[in-house]
């Protein structure tokens, strides 16, 4: 599997979030903090993610992407819109209940003009940050739904007993 990348662009307000490979929590910091970035932002619109070269994408990024759904709906914007090809990553949005905080589609005609401008680079960080961002993404998670509930809830208990 190819190293996992995460790069953005903004027009108009509308930020494009691009994963690429087998994106994981090493970007877990870094990703957050842009998503503090985009929301601060005043010509804030709307998101789109764009994961047809995602392979795979863990449970913390996931945790990540629904806070960008739900921070956003308390701020009246529209549900964000994924674009998924890949049939196991669609089945994964659906089984975590995205598709109650997201539009998921197929395909969707973004013209950006070339690469994506900006990636996300790896922050060194302590455990005790990785951790936290970790806990903090699958609590998202979980309160989602029962089936997350039951999924993360051995790995949350975890967690907070190492805080």
């Amino acid at each position: 599997m190819k190293p996992g990348s995460i790069k953005v662009a903004q027009h108009e307000g509308v930020f494009v979030i691009k994963m690429e490979g087998d994106v994981r929590l090493t970007l877990c910091l870094s990703f957050d903090s842009f998503i503090e970035s985009m929301f601060s932002q005043s010509d804030f619109k709307s998101v789109v993610f764009d994961l047809t070269d995602a392979e795979a994408i863990d449970s913390t990024t996931l945790g990540l992407m629904a806070k960008i759904s739900i921070n956003g709906k308390a701020k009246q914007f529209d549900d964000p819109i994924v674009i998924s090809r890949n049939p196991s990553i669609t089945r994964l949005l659906v089984t975590m209940g995205f598709e109650d905080i997201f539009q998921i589609v197929r395909d969707a005609d973004i013209a950006l003009g070339g690469e994506l401008p900006l990636e996300i680079e790896q922050e060194d960080a302590d455990e005790n940050a990785v951790r936290d961002k970790v806990l903090e993404a699958h609590r998202t998670l979980m309160n989602l739904n029962e089936n997350n509930k039951i999924t993360f809830k051995e790995l949350v208990q975890s967690l907070e007993e190492q805080q």
